[in-house]
């Protein structure tokens, strides 16, 4: 059992929402005028949770800053254009959000105006008392997002948890001091997520309240 915490950070992508066909199909189609053969949506889900310059500097090494940020933008406006059509919530979540008590934030690498508008779609904003993306400071696995979204909440790192399912989202939180839950049914390599030694980990979001 999970003891009860004051503070709750949630990750979103592969955490809160599966939403990897959205994010890889945009990218997909981001690469495909610079890139002959794009790889797979379920090759590129390895990239979920992390910064795209991880993905689009891998696959364009060659590019300078500008490519980089133009192919970002092209990224941007081809997944808001999708409109989470396949994205959906994983089984439990909403309910294992809504029912768990103490106060409770996100901390993705969305940016915040789309972390509030995809969280109200799919209707898990009442459930936070804050919204928190990544908005022009470093991305996980730097902590900026975690400690951020804490102090929106007014939180000590001793009397937080911070639930994901990345070796990025692990790494994010114990540098910022918090305690970290790892989900199974994420995007993450579960190998690698282990080597930060989660405090604790579960099948399904409703177990934090159980």
């Amino acid at each position: 059992m999970i003891p009860k915490y004051p503070y709750y950070l949630f990750d979103i992508d592969g955490t809160l929402l599966d939403s990897a066909v959205d994010i890889c199909s945009a990218i997909r189609e981001a690469l495909q005028p610079h890139v002959p053969n794009p790889p797979s949506v379920p090759t590129l889900t390895r990239y979920v949770g992390y910064h795209l310059d991880v993905c689009f500097k891998e696959l364009l090494p060659h590019y300078d800053r500008k490519q980089l940020d133009d192919l970002i933008a092209s990224y941007k406006t081809l997944y808001l254009s999708r409109g989470h059509a396949d994205t959906k919530p994983y089984p439990g979540a909403l309910e294992g959000v809504r029912r768990l008590g103490g106060l409770k934030a996100t901390a993705t690498t969305k940016g915040t105006p789309t972390t509030r508008a995809i969280l109200d779609q799919f209707q898990f904003l009442p459930a936070f008392n804050h919204v928190q993306g990544t908005d022009g400071f470093p991305c996980k696995p730097e902590p900026d997002v975690v400690i951020r979204a804490l102090q929106g909440l007014g939180g000590n790192p001793d009397q937080c948890l911070f639930i994901g399912d990345s070796p990025a989202d692990m790494e994010a939180g114990r540098r910022a001091g918090v305690k970290i839950c790892a989900v199974r049914y994420g995007y993450g390599n579960q190998a690698e997520i282990a080597r930060w030694e989660p405090d604790y980990w579960i099948n399904d979001l409703r177990e934090l309240s159980a």
